[in-house]
């Protein structure tokens, strides 16, 4: 059992205060990301293990690094260059002074966890990035830790080893069940692994949750625009409570929101009109060249057109709201071509625009061809 717990962490590098009142406890088995943009404070914690403190810099204190449970990867892999591929997994073994047996057994388990046991007898130069990756990371769980720790280990990666990382790093966890923390600036590589994401933002923990909800319902409009390539519609709109439920209007005209999928944290005061801003995810928006007849559509004009492969970006506007869409495989439309789209009010987020939080939740699941 590895339960990892951050508790009300500040740290200050001179008067710049990185870490604000952090507070996070990862269990037993999670995949926990830690995920934002450069210097938002994602490497600077204080942590215990087991309820054991293993790190305490206001105190001075450090657990020996041996005693620790964990162990790390980096962004640069940190291989021994004149050691082969089996003497670098090794090494941290026979520090620990195991049996030749039993050092060969654990190497070799660890190589055929990654694949790549045929390059035991290799040096690091002789081995590409995503395989010296592959090394580092048997290395770190040779020992059986209780928790791994990945700083930025897929940054030095080209995008094809980038994809082939993510699927190896998703397997070993569900093989080995290991508590692995890890800290990235790549949104793709937290929602495609993770079991748990916590979100930084100048150096405050903005909100924690699974990657679906995270992406579903970011907490507030900074955390939309940040989660999501291409980016979330950000459309301005009006809106005032009416009763129990929320009552939006905007270019694609006026939604009502019942109460059962408002978030209200927030006192607004009933009838009083107030600024707000629909969030609309691209894949979310369904283009039609013939009227569905659908009570959601709304006419639009498209405004360009990206083919892109497996996939079509579509900027449209409707009026002067800007606004995009993402369809599957390659479309072809005309710039200034009349179309119209099908949205589900279901599936929006609605925020404060004043104070930027979510008031109005999306639903996490759909199915196919009912109206939302």
């Amino acid at each position: 059992m590895s339960k990892i717990q951050l508790s009300h962490i500040d740290k200050f590098y001179g008067e710049n205060h990185v870490l604000r009142d952090v507070n996070l406890t990862i269990e037993d088995g999670d995949f926990m990301t830690l995920l934002g943009p450069s210097g938002c404070g994602k490497t600077t914690t204080t942590m215990t293990i087991d309820d054991k403190m293993v790190i305490d810099a206001d105190k001075a204190f450090f657990e020996a690094p041996s005693k620790r449970g964990l162990n790390l990867v980096f962004q640069s892999y940190a291989l021994w260059p004149h050691m082969t591929v089996f003497e670098n997994v090794a090494f941290g073994l026979k520090i620990k002074k195991m049996k030749k047996e039993e050092i060969e057994e654990t190497v070799m388990r660890a190589l055929k966890t990654m694949r790549i046991e045929e390059y035991r007898g290799r040096y690091p130069n002789e081995l590409s990035g995503g395989q010296q990756q592959r090394v580092a990371i048997a290395r770190a769980i040779a020992s059986s830790p209780k928790l791994l720790l990945l700083d930025e280990p897929l940054s030095n990666l080209d995008a094809r080893l980038r994809i082939d990382m993510r699927a190896e790093l998703k397997r070993l966890h569900k093989e080995t069940g290991t508590t692995i923390i890890y800290v990235t600036h790549d949104q793709v590589e937290a929602l495609t692994m993770s079991t748990k994401i916590a979100l930084f933002k100048e150096g405050e923990i903005s909100q924690i949750d699974t990657p679906l909800g995270l992406y579903t319902n970011p907490i507030d409009l900074q955390a939309a625009d940040f989660i999501g390539n291409p980016r979330i519609n950000f459309i301005e709109a009006k809106g005032a409570f009416d009763g129990d439920a929320l009552r939006v209007k905007s270019a694609f005209g006026e939604y009502v929101f019942p109460h059962e999928t408002l978030k209200l944290d927030e006192e607004i005061p009933q009838g009083r009109e107030f600024d707000c801003v629909l969030g609309l995810r691209p894949e979310m928006v369904d283009i039609y060249t013939g009227d569905p007849h659908h009570k959601n559509t709304v006419a639009a004009q498209v405004y360009a057109n990206q083919p892109a492969g497996s996939e079509t970006l579509v900027t449209l506007t409707v009026g002067d709201t800007e606004f995009l869409a993402i369809q599957t495989g390659l479309v072809e439309y005309d710039m200034n071509q009349n179309v119209f789209v099908v949205l589900h009010p279901g599936r929006m987020n609605v925020y404060n625009k004043e104070t930027g939080r979510l008031i109005k939740y999306a639903k996490t699941k759909h199915k196919a061809g009912i109206d939302d």
